[in-house]
């Protein structure tokens, strides 16, 4: 539990031989990335809160990543080619600042494509014989190949957000009707709440902020064998196919947001449509055509644990996932999965994207996901868009944020406030670290991350949400490092 005293966080590292000197970088809003030297003292000003002694094995980190999305890459395509190339050189390049070295590949089309697609729109294509990644072409498969050139071995992994359409009950892309941003015929919204399983207890919301509320009985996806069976296959075409390409696919999840009922692309699922696909289907399809990929459970986006808790309960379904993807309310259960199902791997899949504000309280919200995510034991966390131009608008007329803002009047680019707190991890934590202690932000807003890269260097993220200065205190073997937290700053303690 975090421990408050009147100066604010301490920490105690014991670490037997430490640098004498740390940079200390601070971003407030309007004054980002102020560098200094801060040397190690022999007394302390606060209390620990935390104390790492050098002997936690800590969970590993991998990769930061974010999604190839088309109007992402529209947005950079406004720039003029030395700004664009700036940018992705900020964005991938080891000496960047963002340092992606994953990407995510959505399959088929997504809230930030320019139309609605799939691969095989071809109704009754079992046989696939109409599938073709050609619309990918135009726009995905090159925003990934400027992002190889700088990260030549960069790893991918892929998710749908709806099958083809003609593998749905409604036969359409979205989940329900909004005569605002879709034609889908409204009579058939009744599917989404309809079927046997309506008078189900465990289906309906309990007290709490429960999401969503109320819950769907209906699989879109058809049940069918031979539909199932395509669309394994459908997802196993895909990997071949970026494969040709020179884009390595390593991992799958069925489904992004399966307890999201989208006016945009999307599929509803229950958890025995999900057993049965991932057991019956996906996975021996995969593991059949291209078993160096790995199938995840994901991407989780509800905070029931009962209706989580009862998929992976299923023993096939435990011993035929890799891991869990987890993102938005579905972050709230990381903690006590982990804590069922200490044998599984997790990932943060999306980040939240607010609502186009690109405002320092949108930075600071990022900063303590992060905190939340890695420091209960997230492998990889993965960015949604990168880039967006003007108000960060998705096809379905929700504006979002972004890490840098494109004016597509200007054709010039700005590093929002979020890009800054994501540096402050981006840039001290490389693949190969270590997550050796964490405190939770918490209603105080001072979430705490200490990691140890693969040199053997700490790296210390404090944030200050507070309206009032705070001090941070780390004990380093028999010395003390002590830095006032300036009122709503992002904070990077990294080891000389």
């Amino acid at each position: 539990m975090m421990k408050y005293v009147l100066t604010g966080v301490a920490l105690m590292l014991g670490v037997a031989a430490a640098a004498q000197t740390f940079t200390a970088v601070t971003s407030t809003e309007g004054r980002e990335w102020k560098e200094s030297k801060v040397r190690l003292e022999r007394n302390a000003v606060a209390e620990p809160a935390l104390v790492v002694d050098g002997s936690e094995a800590g969970t590993p980190f991998y990769h930061w990543g974010h999604c190839f999305n088309e109007l992402a890459w529209d947005a950079l395509c406004m720039l003029p080619e030395a700004d664009r190339e700036d940018l992705l050189h900020r964005m991938f390049a080891p000496d960047g600042d963002l340092r992606f070295t994953m990407g995510r590949i959505p399959m088929n089309a997504n809230d930030y494509a320019r139309s609605w697609y799939s691969c095989d729109e071809v109704a009754g294509d079992f046989e696939l014989k109409y599938f073709s990644i050609d619309r990918d072409r135009q726009a995905i498969i090159p925003f990934i190949r400027a992002a190889q050139k700088h990260v030549p071995g960069m790893t991918f992994w892929a998710s749908p957000w709806c099958p083809p359409s003609w593998m749905k009950i409604n036969a359409d892309y979205p989940v329900r009707s909004d005569r605002k941003y879709n034609t889908m015929d409204a009579r058939k919204d009744y599917l989404l709440y309809g079927g046997a399983a309506g008078d189900r207890d465990d289906y309906k919301a309990p007290t709490g902020k429960t999401f969503p509320d109320p819950l769907s009985h209906t699989d879109y996806m058809i049940q069918d064998p031979r539909y199932l069976q395509a669309y394994a296959d459908y997802f196993c075409r895909f990997v071949s196919e970026y494969a040709v390409e020179g884009i390595k696919i390593g991992m799958v999840m069925f489904q992004n947001e399966a307890w999201s009922y989208t006016p945009y692309p999307g599929c509803a699922w229950t958890p025995e449509g999900i057993i049965r696909f991932n057991v019956k289907y996906l996975v021996p399809t995969m593991r059949r055509e291209h078993p160096e990929v790995d199938v995840f459970f994901g991407t989780i986006n509800t905070n029931r644990f009962n209706i989580i808790d009862r998929v992976l309960s299923d023993t096939a379904m435990a011993a035929a996932v890799r891991g869990v993807g987890l993102q938005w309310e579905g972050g709230q259960l990381l903690p006590g999965l982990r804590k069922k199902y200490p044998g599984m791997r997790f990932v943060q899949t999306e980040s939240e994207c607010g609502w186009g504000s690109f405002d320092w309280r949108a930075a600071e919200h990022t900063f303590e996901r992060i905190n939340h995510y890695l420091g209960n034991g997230c492998e990889d966390y993965t960015f949604w868009n990168a880039v967006l131009a003007d108000n960060g608008m998705s096809t379905w007329g929700w504006k979002q944020n972004a890490l840098v803002r494109v004016d597509s009047k200007k054709r010039t680019f700005t590093l929002t406030p979020e890009y800054y707190a994501v540096s402050h991890y981006t840039r001290f934590i490389p693949q190969g670290s270590r997550i050796v202690g964490f405190v939770a932000g918490g209603k105080q807003g001072q979430p705490v991350l200490v990691a140890r890269t693969p040199g053997g260097k700490l790296a210390v993220m404090a944030g200050n949400f507070a309206d009032s200065e705070r001090t941070v205190t780390l004990r380093i073997g028999k010395k003390y490092l002590n830095m006032a937290m300036a009122p709503h700053s992002l904070n990077t303690f990294a080891e000389r």
